[in-house]
């Protein structure tokens, strides 16, 4: 692990993102309440922000850092479902890989969740799109995703 001792704590915050692709059948059951397994957007949020509350556990080198915030929101779109999430801390490492284990875990979750309804279902572009805080500052993607 790098050694952050000596930084100072200062609000940090990292945003992600994450496009779970999905047939046609999944998306009409996401969006009348068919999934068999019961209510998937809801089980791939709260297993997003577990994830996010978990990443040392996941990454062996990443620090413990305290979680103070933690959003992750599914948009259901055309042929599949966008997932991001908003993640804050005021501590003294960044909380990137915070955010993007949460879109992770939330995608995995989601494909769980569906994949009795279609087993082709599949995740893909899990991507840091902002983050601002410590030394480096502030950083935006310029473009996010548009399934």
């Amino acid at each position: 692990m790098v050694d952050v001792t000596a930084k100072t704590p200062t609000i940090r915050e990292a945003h992600a993102e994450a496009i779970v692709a999905c047939s046609a059948p999944i998306m009409a059951a996401l969006r009348d309440d068919g999934v068999p397994k019961g209510d998937a957007l809801a089980v791939a949020r709260i297993a997003g922000i577990a994830g996010a509350k978990r990443t040392p556990e996941l990454l062996p080198l990443a620090h413990p850092i305290g979680v103070h915030f933690c959003a992750v929101d599914l948009e259901l779109m055309d042929a599949g479902v966008r997932i991001t999430s908003r993640v804050k801390t005021a501590d003294r490492t960044g909380i990137e890989m915070e955010a993007l284990t949460a879109v992770t875990v939330a995608a995995l979750a989601l494909v769980d969740m569906v994949k009795g309804v279609d087993r082709g279902v599949s995740l893909s572009d899990a991507r840091i799109t902002y983050k601002a805080g410590g030394r480096s500052g502030e950083w935006r993607r310029e473009t996010a995703h548009n399934a």
